[in-house]
């Protein structure tokens, strides 16, 4: 067999791709494997954020822009502060991730980074062939991060909805955002037959991300979130005028879709593309976090990595949800406010974080409506 260019190629440096190569990098285990990362981007641009809730020390807190110890949730009727302790919410942004990365991959004498875009991948029984607008490399084995949504487009077992969202970070002339406290979920927004709603990230008094998000089939056209985010700066936070700083969009598969099939021997999806974000809330970066480790050990043992997760009861409590808010969308502000009004958010997280006893899993679901799961649990056993 023809010497390979590389052991691993991994593609995309985004969370997934730069922590998959990282804990290679780190693991005196694969020190004499070669690896490339490949990125279309130089990671230069702050172009996302990510946030997820955590008990107290985390990986991550070194490169934190943001801490909050407090969420507000907001209903058509209802609205309520929360302490959320012993949890915090944690906010990364993506320049500071990728700056701290990329630095650190430099550590590594055998991972190279590489910005080209990726055109082609092709498996067969010797090795795979990935071709790039610049170049064409063989390797043993393909950790691909893409993620497009013909890849679930045919499947028709389960729901497919999207998280979608417009997000501008805006800086006001006066002070308008309460800093020490994140707008968890706000509903008070026209629902429009779809599960809306605003989600607000204060960085300072005068200056936080405001973002318009939805769970739904399609997405809008792009002025419509600019509409919605300008109506709310101006009618609920009565901020007339503002400076837009930085902008972000993005669309996350919401799916319990078995996206482990689509592996294979020597190709292996990653983040998104591999099933890694949370069906029913989107969260995807303290998922491919935890599921590196996963991937990690298989490798090492040469495990069969076509699923790197089983189907548990969290994956059916997912499915779900999913059932009601793709035949429902309407309800999605039902369902979230009967949550937190009547649940703490330290059980709504435990659950979310697939860490409750069947005892607290009973507590939760109980705080649905109950009428649109018990329709969706007989649909689905019948």
């Amino acid at each position: 067999m023809a010497k390979l260019d590389y052991d691993y190629i991994i593609i995309g440096a985004g969370a997934s791709g730069l922590l998959l190569a990282d804990a290679l990098g780190k693991d005196s285990f694969f020190s004499q494997k070669s690896i490339l990362l490949l990125d279309k981007d130089a990671k230069k641009n702050n172009d996302r954020t990510w946030c997820f809730w955590e008990k107290g020390k985390g990986e991550f807190d070194t490169i934190l822009y943001k801490v909050w110890n407090q969420i507000l949730f907001k209903g058509q009727e209802f609205s309520k502060s929360y302490t959320i302790e012993p949890y915090a919410y944690k906010m990364v942004r993506g320049i500071d991730f990728y700056e701290h990365y990329l630095e650190r991959l430099k550590g590594y004498p055998n991972i190279r980074f590489e910005q080209d875009a990726v055109t082609e991948v092709k498996d067969s029984e010797e090795c795979v062939s990935v071709h790039t607008q610049e170049n064409e490399y063989r390797c043993q084995k393909v950790f691909d991060s893409r993620f497009n949504y013909e890849m679930i487009e045919a499947e028709g077992s389960y729901p497919v909805l999207q998280q979608h969202f417009v997000g501008w970070i805006v800086k006001t002339p006066k002070p308008v955002f309460e800093v020490d406290q994140t707008t968890y979920m706000d509903f008070s927004v026209p629902q429009k037959g779809n599960t809306r709603f605003m989600y607000v990230l204060p960085f300072k008094e005068d200056e936080a991300l405001v973002e318009y998000t939805l769970f739904s089939k399609e997405l809008l056209p792009k002025t419509d979130y600019e509409e919605a985010i300008h109506d709310y700066l101006q009618n609920k936070l009565h901020c007339d005028t503002y400076e837009i700083l930085e902008r972000e969009q993005g669309s996350i598969p919401m799916t319990c879709y078995d996206f482990g099939q689509r592996n294979s021997e020597r190709i292996i999806h990653i983040g998104t593309a591999g099933g890694w974000a949370k069906p029913s809330t989107g969260y995807t970066f303290m998922g491919s976090s935890k599921k590196i480790p996963l991937l990690i050990s298989n490798l090492k043992s040469d495990n069969n990595m076509h699923d790197l997760g089983q189907k548990k009861r969290f994956w059916f409590y997912d499915l779900l949800l999913l059932d009601v808010l793709y035949n429902n969308n309407e309800k999605g502000h039902q369902i979230f406010t009967s949550l937190f009004k009547k649940r703490k958010p330290q059980l709504i997280f435990k659950f979310l974080d697939e860490e409750t006893s069947f005892r607290e899993e009973l507590q939760f679901i109980s705080g649905c409506p109950n009428l649109p799961f018990i329709k969706a649990i007989f649909k689905r056993l019948f």
